[in-house]
């Protein structure tokens, strides 16, 4: 019986070693940080869609609709530049959580900053001044309240060609019509 203690003595301290190791590992796993999202999580789909430009979005929907995963998850994965298994996440979070596109909002700044043309809205904008029994219309698609609010500020304030310019800028018409329609605007 004396030559089994030893043996059983040695079994329980690896068996006390093993569970304070795990024990151990797994409060260094909790400690190292909050854990990824899930696969398919609705955050993960938003990030992901994100990382797309307009095309790649719509290009990627169609795969998923027609059932094509491998290439939807070829195309994430050459368009985000991330690896296989994080663009398999990707495209099974869009899948289970459509996203819309988005243009990127720093995009549409450096836009402004960056280039003077006029932006394209997809309706069309109808600005009326009449003075008496003077009336005029511009309609353009590069006017929108903030804009023709600005515009009609510079007139109110007597900066009449800057007015004009500006209404040229956003509009189809020419520097003469501009500082007519201006012209009505000055009341």
């Amino acid at each position: 019986m004396e030559s089994l203690v030893i043996p059983l003595l040695i079994l329980v301290a690896v068996a006390v070693a093993v569970a304070l190791t795990a024990r151990a590992w797994g409060r260094r796993r909790q400690a190292t940080g909050p854990a990824k999202a899930p696969p398919e999580s609705a955050e993960l789909a938003k990030m992901a869609a994100a990382k797309l430009s307009e095309d790649e979005h719509r290009r990627l929907y169609a795969l998923i609709a027609q059932g094509q995963a491998m290439a939807a998850i070829k195309l994430y994965y050459e368009a985000s530049g991330q690896g296989l298994r994080a663009s398999r996440d990707a495209v099974a979070a869009l899948a289970a959580h459509p996203q819309p596109f988005r243009p990127p909002p720093q995009a549409a700044t450096e836009a402004d900053a960056d280039d003077d043309t006029p932006q394209r809205f997809p309706y069309r904008y109808r600005a009326i001044a009449s003075k008496g029994d003077v009336t005029r219309e511009v309609s353009s698609n590069m006017l929108n309240d903030e804009i023709y609010g600005r515009i009609r500020t510079l007139a109110k304030s007597g900066n009449t060609e800057a007015a004009a310019t500006a209404l040229t800028r956003h509009s189809d018409i020419t520097m003469k019509q501009a500082r007519e329609f201006i012209a009505l605007l000055d009341d």
